[in-house]
C-alpha cells in the first residue's frame, strides 16, 4: 500500500516484458486520460509497480499519469502490480510515464532480475523499520524497566524530555520516514488514504507531545506494511509460476548443427530439439521422436499424453522421456501458455461488480470515519473539557481504523488467487465476474457433439451371423470400406485395424460408393455390400416384419443373452426376424447401423456412435451433487440420438434437432427459468452465439484453438469434462471466500470504529487487529483457493 523506495525488494513484474518493455496491443482500461486523446494506434507499455498493491495506490498512480497529455489508456492492476498505458510516442514518451510514477511515489522496477520471495524482509525500509521497533525497544525500557536510568535532557514549555522520549522520536523518524514521504505524494495528489492519514496521525501526535503513540504508529504501521506486501507477493506469485513454465532458451537445429538461442527469437517454422526431461519452449508440431509429455501447465490434464510424429504439442509442456524434433508454429510471444498469461493478467485487470461495490463504500467510509475522527479530538475537550491527551488518542486510533485496507483488498486478493488457480488446473477464466457468476449458476446447458461427445465416431457394437466370426464381420468390412472417405467408414476401417490387422492387402475390385446407402465392392471374387439396412432391403431382405419373441420372463440381461445365442446359432433365413428386433434397439441407442453381406446372406451388423466422453456421466452427476438444479443438452443432432446420449450420461431434459439460433432461444429461457443465471458449455465456435447469450459461455478443447480463447468467458483447455465440476467447486468457493473476507473485514473496522470513541481500542489494537491482522487473514482466506483441486472419476484416477 506505499512506495519503498528505490533499493527496496525486486519484485518480478506479472507480465512477459517487465520494465519499460512496449507492446502493441488493445488494452482493458479502467480509466482514460485527461490529457490528449491519442490516437487508436499507439503504443502499449507494461510497467511494473509492485509497491502499488491497493486501490488507493492504483488511483493516486492513476492520477499521477494522467496528467500527462497524449495518453489514451491508463490501466493500473494492483493485484498484479503493473501499470499498463496506451500512448501516442509523438506526443510522450516511455521515461515521461515514468517520471510520473515516480512523482506519485511509486518505483517502476525492471523485471529482468530473478525473484526472490524473502527480498521484502531484506529491503531498506525492513531495515528501517527493524531499526525503529529497537529505538521503541529502548525507549520501553528506559520509561518502564530502568525508569532510574531515564536522564531528562532538556525541559521545554515545562515537559522533561528524557531517553526515552529520544528513543520514540528516533523510533519514529526512522520507521515513519516511508510513511511521511508517501503521505507528502498522496497530498501532491489530493489522495485521501492511508499513507496521508499515518502521516497525520505520527506528526500529530509528535506534535502534542505524545511520541509513543507516534513510535507505535511508525513501527508497527510499517510492520502491517512490509507484512501485507509480503502477502500480496504470495498471490501474484501464482500467477508468477505460470510465466516460469516457458523456458528461456530453446536448442535451434540448423544444417545438422544445434544452437541454444533465447526462446523469443525461435521463428516460425525453426526446428527445435527438445531431449528427455526438458520444457517444450514453443508450440509445434512433432517431426521425428515420441515420447510421453506433461501438459498439466497447459491442460490441467494429470496423465501425460503419448506424443508422436504429427502430433502438436505446447510451450511450457515437459518431456517424461524421448528424443524431439518440433517445428515451430507460432513465435513466443503467441504461444498457448503466452496467451493463457496474457489473458489472466487482462482478467485481473476488470473489477467485479463486488469490488467496484467495495470501492464505492470505501469511498464513503473513509472520509466519514477521518471527520469522526477529528471530531473525537476536538468535541469532547473544547465542549465537555475532558482531558485533550485521552481523547487525543481516541481520535488517533480512529484515523488508523479510517483507512479500510483489508477491506479493500478481500476482493481482489480471492479474484486473482481463483484466477491462477484455475489457470495452473487447465482451466482459464476471463474475469472476476465470470468467477463470480459461475458461482451462483443454477442450471447448466451443454453441447452434445464435441462437448459430452468425443465428437469422433467409434465401432460400439459388432454382432456376426450365419455362422460368421467378429472378426470375419470386421475384416470384411474393413477391406471394402477402406476406399470409401465418408467419417463411417473411417470409423469401420480403424476398429478393424485396431482389432483383426490391415485389411488393405486384401484383393478388392470394382468399389463403388452408392451414394446415400453404402458400398459395394468384389472382395476376393465375390461382391460384398456394407451399408444402410435400406440397401439390402433393395437387395430383397426383409428386415421389418419380424422381432424376436421371449416369454416375457426374462431380465434384459438374459434376454441379451439369448440374443446372442440365437444370432449365433441361426441358420440362412431364420436371422432376418433376429435382425429385425437388433436394427430397432441399436437405432434406439442413437447408433447408426451397417449391416455387411452378399447379395445372398447377412453376415453382420456393425453399429457406430459418435462416443460418449468415459467421464461426462460422472461430471453431470457431480454438477447435481454440487448444487446445480438442472442440467440440459442442447443439439442439432436427431431427437433419437439425442435422447440416448440423454439417458446415458444422466442429463435433466434434452432438447434435438435444434438450429445455432434455436440455441440461443433455449439459453434465453432457461435464463429466463433461472435467476442466479445459466452456463453454456460447447466448442466455442459453432456454438458461439449460445455461448454469448448465456451468463456464462464455457469453451472446452481451447488449447491451441484462438477462436474459442477469444469468444468464451471461460475455457476449458483440454478435452475433459472433469474440470467442469471443479470450475464450479472453485467458483463457489471463491464466491464464499469473497463474501467472508468482505464481511469480516468490515465487521471488525466498523467493530474497532465503534469501540475507539469509547476508549476501548488503543492505537496498538487497531494497527494489529484492524490492519495488520485482518489484511493477513483476508490475504490467507484467499489463498485457499489454491488448495481447491479437481477430483478426477474412480475409472479416470486408476486407469
Amino acid at each position: 500500500m506505499t512506495a519503498d523506495d528505490t533499493d527496496d525488494a525486486t519484485h518480478a513484474c506479472c507480465d512477459d516484458d517487465c520494465g519499460s518493455s512496449t507492446e502493441t496491443s488493445g488494452m482493458e482500461s479502467h480509466s482514460a486520460s485527461e490529457g490528449t486523446p491519442a490516437n487508436d494506434a499507439g503504443e502499449t507499455v507494461s510497467l511494473s509497480v509492485p509497491s502499488m498493491d491497493c486501490a488507493s495506490c492504483a488511483n493516486k498512480v492513476d492520477s499521477s499519469v494522467s496528467k500527462l497529455d497524449g495518453l489514451s489508456e491508463i490501466d493500473p492492476r494492483p493485484t498484479s502490480g503493473t501499470l499498463l498505458v496506451n500512448y501516442d510516442p509523438k506526443v510522450t514518451t516511455v521515461e515521461a510515464i515514468r517520471d510520473r510514477v515516480e512523482a506519485a511515489g511509486y518505483e517502476v522496477e525492471d523485471g529482468d532480475e530473478p525473484h526472490d520471495p524473502t527480498a521484502v524482509w531484506k529491503s531498506s525500509r525492513a531495515i528501517r523499520t527493524g531499526l525503529g521497533a529497537l529505538f521503541m525497544l529502548i525507549g520501553v525500557a528506559f520509561e518502564w524497566l530502568v525508569p532510574g536510568a531515564n536522564t531528562t535532557l532538556a525541559t521545554v514549555f515545562g515537559v522533561d524530555l528524557g531517553l526515552d522520549w529520544l528513543a520514540y522520536v528516533a523510533a519514529a523518524a526512522v520507521a515513519g520516514s516511508e510513511i511521511v514521504r508517501n503521505g507528502y505524494y498522496s497530498i501532491r495528489n489530493l489522495s485521501l488514504d492511508i499513507d496521508l492519514l499515518m502521516t497525520g496521525g505520527i506528526l500529530g501526535a509528535l506534535a502534542v507531545n505524545l511520541p509513543f503513540e507516534a513510535a507505535t504508529l511508525a513501527v508497527l504501521f510499517s510492520v502491517a506494511e512490509l507484512l501485507e506486501r509480503y502477502s500480496m507477493d504470495r498471490a501474484r506469485g501464482s500467477l508468477r509460476e505460470l510465466i516460469e513454465l516457458s523456458p528461456e532458451t530453446a536448442t535451434v537445429l540448423e544444417n545438422g548443427e544445434e544452437r541454444v538461442v533465447p526462446a523469443d527469437e525461435v521463428a516460425v517454422g525453426d526446428r527445435v530439439v527438445v531431449r528427455p526431461g526438458e520444457k517444450i519452449p514453443v508450440d509445434g508440431i512433432i517431426q521425428e521422436g515420441q515420447s510421453a509429455i506433461d501438459e498439466s501447465p497447459i491442460t490441467g490434464e494429470s496423465v501425460p499424453a503419448d506424443k508422436s510424429a504429427g502430433d502438436e504439442v505446447y510451450a511450457g509442456s515437459l518431456t517424461e522421456g524421448g528424443y524431439l524434433e518440433i517445428e515451430t508454429t507460432a513465435p513466443a510471444d503467441e504461444s498457448t501458455i503466452a496467451r493463457v498469461i496474457e489473458l489472466v493478467e487482462a482478467a485481473e485487470g476488470k473489477q467485479t461488480d463486488t469490488e467496484q461495490f467495495v470501492d464505492r463504500f470505501a469511498a464513503v467510509y473513509t472520509p466519514i470515519v477521518v471527520v469522526a475522527a477529528l471530531a473525537t479530538m476536538a468535541i469532547p475537550p473544547l465542549v465537555f473539557g475532558g482531558p485533550f491527551t485521552q481523547w487525543f488518542v481516541r481520535g488517533l486510533t480512529l484515523l488508523v481504523i479510517a483507512c479500510p485496507c483489508a477491506f479493500v483488498i478481500s476482493t481482489p486478493v480471492s479474484v486473482v488467487s481463483g484466477l491462477t488457480s484455475a489457470a495452473r488446473n487447465g482451466v482459464l477464466i476471463k474475469g472476476g465476474t465470470h468467477l463470480e457468476a459461475m458461482g451462483e449458476v443454477e442450471a447448466v446447458a451443454v453441447d452434445k457433439t464435441g462437448t459430452l461427445t468425443t465428437g469422433d465416431l467409434g465401432v460400439t457394437d459388432v454382432i456376426a451371423l450365419n455362422g460368421n466370426s467378429d472378426t470375419d464381420v470386421l475384416a470384411c468390412a474393413g477391406a471394402i470400406e477402406a476406399r470409401s472417405e465418408h467419417p463411417i467408414s473411417d470409423a469401420i476401417v480403424d476398429h478393424a485395424n485396431r482389432l483383426v490387422g490391415d485389411q488393405t492387402g486384401r484383393k478388392v475390385t470394382n468399389f463403388e460408393a452408392i451414394t446415400g446407402e453404402g458400398v459395394r465392392a468384389d472382395l476376393d471374387g465375390t461382391t460384398h455390400y456394407a451399408g444402410k439396412p435400406a440397401l439390402f432391403a433393395d437387395l430383397g431382405f426383409d428386415l421389418e416384419h419380424a422381432h424376436l419373441e421371449t416369454d416375457g420372463g426374462l431380465t434384459e440381461h438374459e434376454e441379451e443373452a439369448t440374443l446372442q445365442d440365437e444370432l449365433s446359432s441361426c441358420d440362412h433365413g431364420s436371422y432376418v426376424d433376429l435382425v429385425s428386433e437388433t436394427i430397432p434397439r441399436l437405432q434406439a441407442e442413437g447408433k447408426t447401423v451397417v449391416l455387411v453381406g452378399t447379395e445372398d446372406e447377412l453376415e453382420g451388423v456393425i453399429a457406430i456412435a459418435d462416443t460418449v466422453r468415459p467421464e461426462a456421466a460422472w461430471a453431470v452427476d457431480r454438477l447435481k451433487k454440487a448444487g446445480i438444479e438442472r442440467v440440459v443438452m442442447l443439439t442439432g443432432d436427431n431427437d433419437r440420438t439425442a435422447q440416448a446420449i440423454g439417458r446415458e450420461v444422466g442429463v435433466d431434459e434434452v432438447r434435438a434437432d435444434l438450429l445455432p439460433e434455436q440455441k440461443v432461444e433455449a439459453v434465453r429461457e432457461l435464463r429466463e427459468a433461472h435467476e442466479g443465471g445459466v452456463a453454456m458449455v460447447g466448442d466455442g465456435i459453432n456454438d458461439a452465439p449460445a455461448l454469448a447469450t448465456a451468463s456464462v459461455g464455457i469453451a472446452m478443447g481451447a488449447a491451441g484453438t484462438d477462436a474459442a480463447l477469444e469468444t468464451a468467458d471461460i475455457a476449458l483447455m483440454a478435452d475433459d469434462l472433469t474440470r467442469l465440476p471443479y470450475l464450479y467447486e472453485l467458483s463457489t468457493t471463491a464466491s464464499g471466500v469473497i463474501r467472508q473476507n468482505i464481511w469480516s473485514s468490515l465487521g471488525v473496522k466498523l467493530l474497532l470504529a465503534v469501540g475507539a470513541p469509547l476508549g476501548y481500542v488503543s492505537v496498538l489494537m487497531a494497527i494489529v487487529i484492524g490492519d495488520m491482522g485482518m489484511s493477513l487473514g483476508v490475504t490467507g482466506n484467499a489463498m485457499r483457493l489454491a488448495g481447491v483441486e479437481p477430483e478426477e472419476p474412480e475409472s479416470t484416477a486408476t486407469g
